[in-house]
């Protein structure tokens, strides 16, 4: 089943002195329930761009995104806040957690617009999650003060607490050590695979795209299919990947390596 689809989406802003700048053009792109999608790109190619219009946070200039079949331009505010927050979980670079909060405080966050018995028992919900991510022991410690492999630990606890179908992850490891950063995409990985989520990567680093299934890469606002193979090769982060399918046309181009970035495109 296909979750959101994007057809021929275009995205620009107008600048200062009234010309135009064109950040996505003409992107066709379809994600099911199950799959896993790295986009790779340099800083400043439309990545963040892209990932906020799949996660329905920001709207194309032209083109259509459609959530389950539906248009998101045609829903009403509200009606579009519910399925965004029932369905998406955001994991972003930064945490972009509760300043002075507890970890527990955080990943609670989303459960609080929740019905029925997934809000009368938020609590456990989340202390069960910060354990299933391994920080059982420090759901009292204020997010801030914890290191940045457990601060995106609870992120990634607070953006999988609703179950959502769809997951994005903005340089889920950008942030991180090899160790942590391999940890991490793991615990995505499984989490996702257990309830048949989808999962989009975007990422500068080859090594972590190459964990998906599917592979593209955002060049000059134009997405394009990519052939991670090689990287993934020499990748530490190891994951089975899936024999190259038949097909008729031409194989993708291998990507040249990306320069190491910890920034993320516009």
């Amino acid at each position: 089943m296909t979750l959101v689809a994007l057809e021929d989406v275009e995205k620009s802003v107008l600048l200062a002195d009234d010309s135009r700048l064109e950040i996505l053009k003409g992107i066709s792109l379809s994600v099911g329930a199950g799959d896993h999608v790295s986009i790779v790109g340099r800083s400043g190619s439309g990545k963040s761009t892209l990932l906020n219009i799949l996660g329905m946070l920001d709207e194309p200039t032209t083109g259509t995104v459609s959530f389950e079949g539906r248009e998101v331009r045609k829903m009403r505010s509200g009606r579009l806040d519910r399925v965004r927050g029932d369905n998406v979980g955001f994991v972003f670079q930064q945490f972009n957690l509760l300043p002075g909060r507890t970890a527990l405080d955080n990943v609670m966050m989303p459960l609080g617009h929740a019905k029925g018995r997934m809000f009368w028992n938020r609590r456990q919900i989340a202390a069960d999650m910060l354990e299933r991510v391994g920080l059982g022991h420090r759901i009292e410690q204020i997010a801030d003060r914890l290191s940045g492999g457990e601060q995106q630990r609870v992120a990634i606890a607070r953006a999988l607490v609703r179950k959502p179908v769809l997951i994005l992850a903005d340089e889920p490891t950008g942030a991180l050590d090899i160790e942590t950063g391999a940890s991490v995409m793991s615990l995505l990985d499984e989490v996702a695979t257990e309830t048949d989520a989808a999962l989009v990567t975007i990422t500068h680093d080859l090594h972590v795209a190459a964990r998906a299934r599917r592979h593209y890469r955002l060049d000059a606002g134009r997405l394009e299919e990519a052939d991670l193979r090689r990287a993934f090769e020499a990748s530490t982060l190891s994951a089975p990947v899936p024999p190259e399918p038949a097909t008729a046309s031409p194989a993708p181009a291998v990507l040249p390596p990306l320069p190491a970035a910890n920034g993320v495109g516009a």
